[in-house]
């Protein structure tokens, strides 16, 4: 009996107390139930003296979801501040939690803060993520809330906010599924696995195959250099990884044309480009390997430049089999007829100053052609115009019987051989004497001797054909007309020509549309002004002028002897140190200050060499020019002007079709 009551007394302190004083400590938790779950709030810890609360998860109440103390949101990252800084009011609130007020405290503040929570809540942020786009006024405005408080609250657990930057993550990878295929819907995720903001870049059209591309130069320089070519692994990997973007890129000019895994191998190709830049650190390495890179890609493109040059002049001087085999036909033909079926009609016209007359210069039967064809097919009264067509002995008969089996309408048409011509001798003419010469010849046909020239196209045999000389020969050419229009035959006539004949040359020789919207028709293009001659006499920057559609006052020329002009010049370029061959820089010199401008819808140039023409213009030209190399009858032609000029062609004709001539 005595014993009992020490034992009792012994079992009091050690058991029973410790429970009472454990159940009086318990009443201080919370406990509560929500709709996301079951949140407890665990009690103060104190390490070092330092009082903390583990907020492991955000608080809630019975009748809602809390946002937990310390959470700062911006732009969808967490963000906190130093916990030792608010350690004294973590302190209040871990005493006032054993004074059994910490629940009142928390509830208060987190009603203060429940909508920026509901918006951020890293949970609610995948749930939700359908209804995102609806909440995006909502969560700026919460956002800048937010971000006008975040000094003043503690930060949260970093468990937490990696939660929350994974579930960001999550969020922009389900927005770049909404766009499979296209790189701009990948801006963000593309972002990422490069690790900068490329939302520029990737606006810019066919970014993906650029960027890929770009990717293969970078792999080269990779491959080229010692820190990463020791490496076998990456190398294999690097190696693969090209072979796939290549596969990939193919013939696609556009990102329209990339396959569905495109964006797959660029993600790949980027995360191994990435190994390497932790493999190669020297970026003096790096940089001496892409200067060498780009030395040789410019050695490249000048080579390659060469190159097409050269096929390009060499195109333009052959002469396709189906024009080779249409004069042979025709010529078969012309021999066939008798005296009177060889006579065009109408010649007493040929003469008549009251007509509109044209001069055309060509060995090219079908150019020849379409400029006839054209010019009547757009004439009012076709009755009215006269066509000069001068060729040269190999083509005569075979362009008289194209246009006896092809007749324009009501014009008359005229063929000149230039033998018939007695007067044009080298006696008389210095450009034929020069031609003859043993210098141009070996210019032409001995070039592994002559000095090289830099521009080839001086070389073209054009330039050793009279034909393409005789336009400074007109007044002797057609001594009874007063008036003419010389017409290339690389042209097409879009409008009706009579009105040339109109326009008032105020005592000039020459009507021609100038071209001083481009640089380089201007004098210095075509003379050498390092020769006095040509710089005391011409102004370097004066306007150049068109060849190819001219309205010539015949009377003037006579009147000025503008030939014996041309004449001089000649003579003082026999040694091609005044300009090189060709027929605008003398007809430059001849008629400078001779020249009157004709408005510029007379005649649109550029169709034979620039693919850029504005199409407005072309449309409104009354004459389109196609001067350069890609002739229309050629291959290398520009397929989008190719049509203005075979529209004139009727390629049924039985001549074409014997001579597989097709459009």
């Amino acid at each position: 009996m005595k014993l009992r009551k020490p034992v009792l007394c012994l079992l009091f302190v050690t058991v029973v107390s410790p429970i009472v004083l454990y159940t009086d400590r318990l009443r201080s938790f919370s406990f509560s139930s929500s709709r996301d779950g079951f949140v407890a709030d665990f009690p103060t810890s104190s390490v070092g003296g330092d009082s903390r609360q583990l907020n492991l998860l955000p608080q809630e109440t019975a009748a809602a979801l809390k946002e937990p103390v310390g959470v700062v949101y911006t732009d969808n990252i967490l963000e906190s501040s130093s916990t030792r800084e608010d350690s004294p009011k973590i302190r209040q609130l871990t005493q006032e939690a054993h004074s059994g007020s910490l629940e009142h405290k928390s509830r208060e503040l987190a009603e203060s803060n429940w909508d920026k929570w509901e918006l951020n809540n890293p949970i609610r942020q995948i749930t939700d993520g359908a209804r995102e786009e609806k909440k995006e006024p909502e969560r700026e405005a919460s956002e800048e809330r937010v971000d006008s408080k975040k000094r003043s609250k503690p930060m949260i657990s970093l468990q937490t906010s990696q939660i929350a930057s994974e579930n960001v993550e999550i969020k922009q990878e389900q927005q770049s599924r909404q766009k499979p295929g296209n790189i701009r819907g990948k801006e963000s995720v593309n972002s990422k696995a490069r690790g900068e903001n490329n939302n520029d870049q990737m606006s810019m059209p066919n970014a993906q195959i650029r960027y890929m591309k770009d990717q293969l130069i970078r792999a080269k320089v990779y491959l080229s250099l010692t820190a990463t070519r020791n490496n076998a692994h990456f190398v294999r990997e690097l190696r693969q990884r090209v072979k796939e973007v290549q596969r990939a890129i193919g013939d696609a000019t556009k990102d329209t044309e990339m396959p569905r895994n495109a964006y797959e191998k660029l993600k790949a190709m980027d995360q191994t480009l990435a190994k390497g830049k932790q493999i190669q650190d020297d970026c003096a390495s790096m940089v001496k390997k892409l200067r060498a890179i780009l030395h040789s890609t410019e050695e490249q493109l000048r080579v390659h430049r060469k190159q097409t040059m050269f096929l390009t002049q060499l195109t333009a001087k052959t002469l396709p089999r189906g024009l080779h085999c249409l004069p042979l036909r025709l010529s078969s033909e012309y021999y066939a007829l008798n005296y009177s079926q060889q006579m065009f009609p109408g010649q007493e016209n040929l003469d008549n100053r009251q007509l509109y007359h044209y001069a055309l210069f060509s060995d090219n039967i079908l150019a020849a052609a379409v400029v006839v064809n054209s010019t009547v097919f757009h004439a009012k009264d076709s009755s009215r115009h006269v066509f000069h067509i001068v060729t040269d002995r190999l083509n005569y008969a075979a362009m008289r019987m194209w246009f006896l089996a092809n007749p324009p309408r009501k014009a008359t048409i005229q063929v000149q051989n230039t033998e018939e011509f007695a007067w044009l001798n080298s006696s008389y003419s210095p450009i034929l004497k020069q031609l003859g010469s043993p210098s141009m010849i070996d210019y032409y046909f001995k070039m592994h001797r002559a000095t090289p020239d830099s521009n080839l196209k001086f070389r073209n045999p054009k330039y050793l054909s009279m034909l393409n000389h005789l336009r400074f020969y007109l007044p002797e050419i057609f001594p009874k007309l007063n008036k003419v229009v010389f017409l290339d035959d690389d042209v097409v006539v879009q409008k009706d020509l009579s009105g040339l004949w109109s326009i008032d040359l105020k005592e000039n020789v020459n009507g021609a549309v100038e071209t001083c919207g481009e640089s380089f028709h201007r004098f210095d293009r075509y003379l050498n002004f390092s020769n006095p001659l040509i710089s005391k006499n011409f102004d370097p920057r004066a306007c150049g002028w068109a060849y190819g559609m001219n309205i010539f006052d015949l009377e003037e020329w006579r009147r000025q002897n503008i030939t014996e002009v041309y004449h001089t010049w000649q003579k003082l370029n026999h040694d091609r140190q005044l300009w090189k061959l060709g027929t605008l820089p003398p007809g430059l010199i001849t008629f400078w200050k001779r020249t009157h401008p004709l408005d510029r819808s007379w005649h649109v140039l550029g169709l034979g060499y620039n693919p850029n023409v504005n199409q407005k213009d072309i449309e409104r030209a009354a004459v389109i020019h196609f001067n350069g190399n890609m002739k229309p009858w050629l291959e290398i032609a520009i397929p989008k002007y190719r049509s203005y000029w075979a529209k004139y062609i009727d390629y049924d004709q039985v001549y074409l079709r014997e001579c597989n001539i097709n459009p």
